[in-house]
């Protein structure tokens, strides 16, 4: 017996779509080393952060960075997380995760009982060893190095993808 093709498209969009979870929102914080941004990548962050307030709050914090002092910035970092922080290093040797694994990973982590999810985008030097020692995964947004700015935004805009495929709507595909 012969399956139409468009039957077979809608069994595999169907596999594709999440249903949506129960997900426990633990509330989100990204940390960026570097120079102050330009003002349309400002634009774009507000956009997702204000996208990300139907499904969990979401902090941006903005720390300089400090010309070839990779320690400094560390210890910058580090005095912004706390011990029940559930730590994400975005670093370009880290694991490489797809957007349903992004998604996974954000319900995971509300299932931990932390109460709180870093993220921590380096600055032009990356990461100190403080903060490598204290991450829980370290993941790459691509197997390209990204300026932070870039990076940022990526990582917006797979949250908010994350999200949408959490709660089982259309955005992801």
């Amino acid at each position: 017996m012969a399956i139409s093709l468009s039957l077979c498209s809608n069994i595999l969009r169907q596999r594709q779509r999440h249903t949506p979870e129960s997900v426990r929102p633990v509330p989100i914080r990204i940390l960026t080393v570097g120079k102050k941004r330009s003002r349309g990548v400002q634009l774009i962050v507000d956009e997702y952060i204000e996208k990300l307030k139907y499904y969990c709050s979401a902090d941006d914090i903005q720390i300089s960075d400090v010309k070839a002092q990779v320690e400094n910035e560390d210890t910058a970092v580090m005095g912004l997380i706390r011990p029940d922080d559930w730590v994400v290093m975005l670093d370009e040797h880290g694991l490489d995760l797809g957007s349903i694994q992004m998604a996974e990973l954000l319900r995971d982590v509300g299932n931990t009982g932390a109460a709180r999810l870093s993220f921590c985008i380096g600055g032009p030097y990356g990461h100190g060893e403080q903060l490598r020692k204290r991450a829980n995964i370290s993941i790459k947004l691509s197997s390209m190095v990204l300026n932070h700015q870039i990076a940022l935004l990526v990582l917006m805009e797979q949250l908010y993808r994350a999200w949408t495929i959490l709660k089982g709507q259309k955005y992801h595909r």
